[in-house]
């Protein structure tokens, strides 16, 4: 066997950089992971490890939380494609329309409840890029500032439940979905009104760069008013219906999650889009995102397992800890930085199968809570996203982006964004009861 001639940790490098590799060649997530585990795990202990990714896929079927995530990639999509998101950007435009700033400040508000629809940054990225976007434009709004707008709350997606990476996580960290979408509540809330008081200090300093809407956009029959509030307020109604029956107990994660899927269905049934092309729409991209992840998360379960046995998590520790003499807290900022690094390369779920099965054991025995950990992995991931030369956030924004906004505006335009997220993430290490308390509680 490789064991003989070679190290555990050489081993473990070589597994770790040709996977690298592979993935800077273009190739699929799952398949250079996959490979790459099921290769060292053939090579390590011979024949007899074809049973790993047997065992990784039967553990896979096994879990019924996974059942949210195909529900909730579905919820986000049936609010989308049926257009319940062009209501809710039509309410905050008259709405907060008169503030300096007001449409920008409106678009993170659509951001935050869209997240909380769909759990993944793409569909905010979308929804942003073709709704928002424009209307700015058109509103003479500074475009490298609603570029950035754009891009930071899009990113809320992975961090405010139902966050499917944090789903992610919980499944290769082996900790409870539940509880770190309760940790994810206030860091995310905290992090989107950092970002509403940095645009409307901004505006208020620079009016220019956001100027209010004249009063005769604004202005329309109360009842108009009140059936737009209505419209717009229908995403928040699924929301704090599926969060209040698991909070209260009536219902499990996966049944909440079955319950906004039905609510998102009738609530565009009842705005008489429910049309054949929504549904095929929808249900296409749903099968598309979480076949995706399924995938990743069986790659990475077979990846993790061989990891474990060449003893790789005890020789990070033994680097981190004996050579280089880290304290708890060097090591845990470390780890965060070999994030960011990653990150300008990779995208959050490569990050995540890659460094979770040797950080999240190593956080364990630092003492760290790992559900704490799990919201500041995914604080970092959005830091990640929007910094170059290849955030993720980056090229997806370029993609949708009208024609006037250019790549060096993208990038200039993320610069306060990053700074405040750094920010957030500072608060929540200091301050860890911003995460860990609603989990404690319920």
């Amino acid at each position: 066997m490789i064991a003989d001639y070679f190290s555990y940790e050489f081993i473990a490098i070589f597994m770790f950089t040709t996977m690298l590799l592979m993935l800077l060649t273009g190739q699929r997530v799952f398949g250079a992971i996959g490979f790459v585990s099921a290769a060292a795990a053939l090579l390590l202990w011979g024949d007899g490890a074809i049973e790993m990714p047997y065992t990784a896929a039967w553990k896979l079927f096994k879990w019924y939380p996974m059942l949210t995530l195909p529900l909730f990639i579905y919820m986000g999509y049936m609010i989308s494609e049926s257009g319940i998101a062009n209501d809710l950007y039509k309410m905050f435009h008259v709405y907060f329309g008169g503030i300096k700033g007001g449409l920008a400040i409106g678009t993170m508000g659509m951001m935050v409840a869209i997240s909380a629809m769909n759990g993944l940054s793409v569909a905010g990225m979308a929804i942003g890029a073709t709704i928002a976007l424009p209307e700015m434009l058109r509103r003479n709004y500074d475009k490298r500032m609603i570029t950035g707008v754009v891009q930071a709350g899009s990113s809320l997606g992975i961090l405010v439940p139902p966050s499917v990476v944090l789903v992610l996580y919980g499944m290769i960290a082996r900790q409870p979905v539940s509880k770190l979408w309760l940790a994810g509540v206030f860091p995310g809330l905290m992090m989107a009104t950092l970002f509403i008081l940095y645009i409307y200090i901004r505006c208020k300093l620079q009016p220019e760069l956001g100027p209010a809407l004249p009063k005769e956009e604004r202005e329309m029959p109360f009842a108009q008013k009140i059936k737009l509030l209505r419209a717009g307020i229908v995403p928040f109604v699924i929301f704090f219906a599926m969060t209040g029956l698991f909070l209260m107990g009536i219902a499990s994660l996966v049944e909440c999650s079955a319950v906004g899927a039905l609510c998102a269905t009738i609530a565009a049934a009842f705005r008489k889009k429910l049309n054949r092309k929504v549904i095929d729409n929808t249900l296409r991209k749903t099968l598309g995102v979480s076949c995706m992840f399924m995938w990743i998360i069986l790659a990475a379960l077979c990846f993790g397992a061989v990891f474990d046995g060449i003893g790789a998590v005890k020789a990070i520790e033994t680097l981190f800890i004996e050579r280089w003499e880290l304290s708890p807290w060097g090591v845990l900022i470390m780890m965060q930085l070999s994030y960011i690094l990653m990150g300008m390369f990779l995208d959050d779920t490569a990050m995540l199968v890659i460094v979770a099965p040797l950080y999240v054991p190593l956080i364990i025995a630092l003492g760290f809570d790992p559900i704490w950990y799990g919201v500041l992995y995914t604080i970092t991931c959005q830091i990640a996203y929007m910094t170059p030369p290849f955030g993720y956030n980056l090229f997806l924004m370029r993609a949708m982006a009208p024609k006037e906004i250019t790549l060096a505006d993208i990038y200039r335009s993320i610069f306060p964004f990053v700074l405040v997220m750094v920010l957030g993430l500072s608060i929540v290490m200091i301050f860890p009861e911003i995460a860990t308390w609603l989990p404690s509680q319920l």
